[in-house]
């Protein structure tokens, strides 16, 4: 589904990657690990299409997506690609309901359609009864939750995870972690998730560790 070729990417003088080779099958979870500085979080941006290589190319579906730019890239984007990050990034003077939907929004989606969709995605992710919240009024676990369900409203190809549960305490982590597998288990859901959570790793389908710039 995803295959990145010859990734490369510096800061000025500084190279983060030095020329990554990476595949990812649908329906596949994968967990990207290494120490801080080892450029996972620079090629999870890349893959997303957030960042740019310097050298190399990155193909979802069969579309080189390193190749785009402008609205082309942002509509691609909104359409197959869903984010989650430590941080939840909900905007506060919402709803969970209408944080859900702002991707859907974005892509011209009719707002009963997507409240339709975004109340599909609660009650998955039990928090139903949690849609007229604002997310102050949520707590740390339900707050990533509603991220996830953002991050799926477009139904994308692909979902990437930077430290999702570096956030959460073990309970919240692990039942978010279960969640993701349940998502692939059920709707064949595609993860790259970059971690430092051993646990996450181990029921991940694969795990790939990076060093310095490479994958090892």
């Amino acid at each position: 589904m995803l295959k990145a070729t010859g990734i490369k990417k510096a800061y000025g003088s500084l190279p983060i990657l030095k020329g990554v080779d990476f595949e990812v099958q649908k329906g596949e979870v994968v967990s990207i690990i290494g120490a801080s500085g080892a450029g996972k979080s620079t090629l999870l941006h890349i893959l997303g299409t957030l960042d740019k290589p310097d050298e190399g190319i990155v193909e979802l579906n069969g579309t080189k997506v390193s190749k785009l730019s402008g609205e082309l890239l942002s509509v691609f984007r909104n359409k197959n690609i869903g984010f989650v990050f430590q941080f939840h990034h909900l905007l506060p003077e919402f709803t969970a309901l209408e944080n859900i939907c702002i991707p859907a929004f974005i892509a011209k989606t009719s707002k009963r359609q997507a409240e339709l969709r975004a109340l599909e995605l609660l009650d998955l992710l039990g928090l139903k009864d949690r849609a007229m919240h604002k997310p102050n009024e949520l707590s740390g676990g339900e707050q990533q939750r509603i991220a996830v369900a953002r991050a799926l409203i477009n139904s994308p190809s692909i979902i990437l995870a930077d430290e999702p549960s570096g956030n959460l305490d073990s309970a919240n982590a692990n039942a978010l972690h279960e969640f993701f597998i349940t998502l692939r288990d059920n709707f064949k859901q595609t993860f790259i998730i970059v971690t430092h959570n051993e646990d996450l790793a181990q029921i991940s389908d694969r795990v790939v560790t990076m060093k310095d710039g490479l994958i090892i």
